[in-house]
């Protein structure tokens, strides 16, 4: 995991980690969400996911479950924690899972990333890919940067969500192992900027 204690603006990807917990499958629900995340349009916006758990059964579920670029899913518990940090950049959306059993209940919801900011330097950046949007190196502008909001979209990726360095520290901090968190740029060089953000 890169450090993310640094004083420096930064901006990361965060992931499941690999290990012994369940991730969560959102299957034709996601579909949904990548149309509203090009169109933007209200009849777009969805009000409910569908999920699935993958894994083990006799693993337990991953407070991170989701490894989709736009779907970050919490659970209750941290949502809950976060709240307030959380509510400016976007809303939660209750995602139902395929039922409570053994493994506890079934409380999770999608973190719905609304805000969209023009902040990234296109000459410096590489090219969105031409089928998934994805930009393997991201330079931000530090004046443009949103740094007051956890998470934000930029216009030239609008299915990827990156997160501010002190939200990324917030959620390690609660997830511990169940979250990865990839360094996608940062002011100071000398931190690694991670070659594959997006990728698994």
């Amino acid at each position: 995991m890169t450090d993310i204690s640094s004083n420096a603006r930064s901006v990361y990807r965060l992931l499941p980690r690999m290990g012994e917990f369940r991730t969560l499958l959102l299957g034709s629900s996601l579909r949904k969400l990548i149309r509203w995340q090009i169109t933007g349009a209200d009849s777009d916006l969805p009000t409910s996911f569908d999920g699935s758990w993958d894994g083990d059964p006799g693993w337990r579920r991953g407070e991170f479950p989701s490894g989709y670029p736009g779907a970050p899913v919490l659970s209750g518990r941290v949502a809950g924690l976060l709240a307030d940090d959380l509510a400016e950049a976007g809303r939660f959306v209750p995602v139902t899972t395929d039922g409570a059993d053994s493994a506890g209940p079934d409380d999770y919801v999608l973190y719905l990333v609304e805000r969209i900011v023009d902040c990234l330097d296109t000459r410096r950046s590489s090219r969105p890919k031409k089928t998934t949007g994805e930009i393997t190196k991201a330079v931000f502008r530090p004046e443009a940067l949103p740094s007051h909001l956890a998470a934000f979209r930029v216009p030239e990726y609008r299915g990827g969500i990156y997160w501010n360095g002190w939200a990324a520290h917030r959620l390690t901090e609660l997830l511990g192992e169940d979250v990865e968190s990839r360094l996608v740029w940062s002011e100071d060089p000398s931190l690694p900027v991670h070659p594959h953000p997006w990728g698994f």
